[in-house]
């Protein structure tokens, strides 16, 4: 063995137990008491978790003639800071260049970059013959999941386009996964409010109510049992779109769900703070009322709820936000959250007694590597499977603030809330990258990761 992590207390979806770990060759070897190696780390008083997985990142994203202020890079890095491993980002087909060229230039863009794992879903904009082909051919290499959207002109696809794409992703393996907006209301309610000189940036939730997203949740859901396939529903919001989620599985159908720390704990509230700050809570879907909160919380503690991801895709209030000064719809959509994801789940869900740790564990790493078609070389601690651990320091604690954090970003979103429980140390395959907060690791030591393909349920 290289190295020994000796006397924590390892966490994992199944079981908490008190085990040394031993690594060589960037795997784990060992699972025992009393392991040597010519590298020891201590970790009494740490929880020894698996690296986290952030299934829903958006890295170096263009959106008009802005592009997200995270590249790959200082994204991986704020990552690694923030206890996550392994991140899933986006590729996507412009106008009309092809789905297979589209991917070679993400990954021209991630590799030699990322610091950490990586793997990309696709993006099912279109529905022609080559685009379809080139989907299957995708899958065979390890593409194995697609993001299909039902708002954002440009991204979203209509019904019919969609339930094609549904039978494709049965047929090869894919899991869809979707961002549930109703787009003519949320269309026709922005045009409302400009019309009324209603322009702040409160106005935003009002034009995305909750019930844009159940009523696209409940009608995705229906092609869904029309095609036959699985859907995965990212950053559910609210109790509307639970209950269309619900419903669905009464009829037997496999749905599984995400929902995002900062609508766990962030409200409709924020976009009322003095001036223009309401503008660093613009994003989609948005925040809602906080009745929404205790639901959510039950419903991910229970199961209803499978992932905790962060939709990181981080804008600078100076010259990105600030462009909505005078009309909400102008403002960026999107946050920063990769770095604060685990030390918030942590300290408002099992520090706050709403989340058990082996659940927690699941919510980050385990269900979304077994998803994603990761599992079992990401998500747990095993022997075989890939030494991607975080030392974790449960009695740190920590005022968050954007000048201490590593995100590209000139705010944070949860600036001055303190959280107790820290990474200390986080190893990616053997590797120690980041030590009390600092990054080690060196740019482009990331892989990409191919993924097995999901297994849709028989007709």
């Amino acid at each position: 063995m290289d190295l020994v992590i000796k006397d924590g207390i390892v966490v994992t979806a199944a079981e908490i137990i008190e085990a040394d770990v031993g690594i060589e060759g960037g795997k784990i070897v060992a699972l025992a008491k009393g392991l040597k190696a010519p590298e020891v780390i201590e970790a009494r008083g740490c929880y020894i978790f698996p690296g986290f997985i952030d299934v829903h990142v958006h890295l170096q994203m263009p959106v008009g003639d802005f592009i997200s202020t995270d590249d790959f890079y200082t994204g991986t890095v704020a990552a690694a800071c923030g206890g996550t491993t392994t991140i899933i980002d986006f590729a996507e087909a412009h106008n009309e260049e092809d789905l297979l060229q589209a991917v070679a230039k993400r990954r021209q863009e991630a590799d030699g970059k990322v610091v950490v794992d990586y793997s990309l879903h696709l993006t099912g904009n279109r529905d022609d013959g080559k685009f379809l082909d080139e989907m299957g051919e995708l899958a065979a290499e390890g593409y194995t999941s697609l993001k299909i959207y039902t708002t954002y002109p440009g991204l979203m696809v209509n019904d019919g386009q969609i339930i094609r794409l549904l039978e494709v992703c049965r047929r090869h393996g894919l899991l869809p996964i979707i961002h549930t907006e109703n787009h003519y209301i949320i269309e026709h309610l922005k045009a409302r409010f400009l019309a009324e000189g209603k322009v702040h940036p409160r106005y935003h939730p009002l034009s995305r109510p909750p019930i844009a997203e159940a009523e696209a949740a409940q009608r995705v859901l229906a092609l869904a049992y029309v095609a036959g396939a699985s859907i995965y529903i990212v950053h559910l919001t609210c109790v509307e779109t639970l209950e269309a989620v619900r419903a669905a599985r009464r009829r037997g159908q496999v749905v599984y769900a995400e929902v995002t720390p900062q609508h766990l704990l962030l409200s409709i509230e924020d976009y009322n703070r003095p001036g223009f700050e309401g503008a660093k809570f613009v994003l989609s879907p948005p925040l809602r009322d906080k009745s929404n909160h205790p639901l959510l919380w039950q419903a991910l503690e229970l199961g209803e709820l499978q992932t905790v991801a962060t939709d990181h895709c981080p804008w600078n209030m100076k010259g990105q936000k600030e462009r909505g000064l005078h009309d909400f719809t102008l403002i960026p959509n999107g946050a920063p959250g990769v770095e604060t994801r685990i030390p918030l789940l942590f300290t408002y869900g099992v520090r706050a007694g709403r989340l058990s740790l082996t659940r927690f564990v699941d919510v980050c790493a385990t269900t979304p590597a077994k998803l994603f078609g990761l599992y079992p070389r990401k998500g747990t601690v095993a022997v075989g499977s890939d030494a991607d651990i975080l030392v974790f320091d449960p009695d740190k604690e920590v005022s968050l603030s954007y000048k201490a954090l590593h995100q590209n970003v000139d705010y944070c979103p949860y600036e001055g809330w303190k959280v107790k429980g820290y990474p200390r140390l986080v190893i990616s395959r053997g590797e120690i990258i980041v030590e009390e907060g600092e990054f080690k690791g060196r740019k482009g030591r990331g892989k990409f990761l191919p993924r097995k393909r999901f297994n849709h349920p028989s007709p």
